[in-house]
């Protein structure tokens, strides 16, 4: 591994050229950096470097991280993409910029009553158990629907819906691995006939990054390939 620097150019580098594989502008696929148990020298290493959106899973660790960059708050955006208690909703509602995790109405609506006033509106992300596996948490695609009026439906100036998010199983090539990101933006273009139209897809990691651009993935959450082995 190279430093975070050189790392972020070569997943750039990796993104753009997945992008003109599939005839697709670069800048319609946002890199979000996965700083999950890297401390806070990592992200500013990587923000220095050019690199503002940042993917976090675990909400007390994040929070003592999004304090201790706050001098570097108004240039990071911060992105909650690990499991949301209802519980942990009010800090989250009160430090992040997105939720890609919300997996049930209850939290949606947490978010939006305890959004600060003086915040922009929370952004946030469904998601879904697009591969059906019994361990992962997620709507079923036939739930999505229902959910995603309900939270469309709240209060605009405090949460958004912006798309949905998946964390597919592990596929072994790249054919098997664009079936789940596929079903993902299948479903996606299903809502917008519905009258949702969500310009999100939250999708794709390292192993799995040229398969989820090609089936249009808009924002892919990269770790270990930046940040190095965990």
């Amino acid at each position: 591994m190279g430093s975070i620097g050189s790392n972020l150019q070569e997943v750039k580098r990796r993104i753009g050229a997945a992008c003109a594989r599939a005839g697709r502008d670069a800048q319609s696929v946002t890199l979000l950096a996965v700083s999950k148990t890297f401390g806070p020298e990592a992200v500013r290493e990587a923000h220095a470097a050019g690199q503002r959106a940042f993917g976090e899973n675990y909400v007390q660790e994040s929070l003592d991280k999004i304090a201790a960059l706050a001098d570097l708050r108004a240039h990071l955006e911060w992105h909650l993409i690990g499991p949301l208690q209802s519980n942990k909703t009010r800090p989250v509602a009160e430090a992040f910029d997105w939720v890609h995790t919300v997996d049930r109405l209850k939290i949606a609506e947490r978010l939006a009553a305890q959004r600060p006033e003086s915040l922009p509106p929370l952004q946030v992300c469904l998601q879904v158990n697009i591969s059906g596996e019994a361990s992962k948490s997620g709507l079923l695609p036939a739930e999505v629907l229902g959910v995603a009026r309900a939270v469309a439906a709240l209060p605009a100036d405090r949460l958004v819906l912006r798309g949905l998010m998946a964390i597919p199983e592990p596929a072994a090539d790249f054919d098997a691995q664009r079936l789940p990101h596929r079903a993902l933006r299948e479903l996606r273009a299903a809502l917008a006939r519905e009258g949702l139209v969500l310009d999100t897809l939250s999708i794709g990691m390292s192993a799995d990054l040229a398969a989820a651009v090609t089936e249009g993935a808009t924002i892919v959450r990269i770790g270990s390939a930046i940040f190095g082995a965990r």
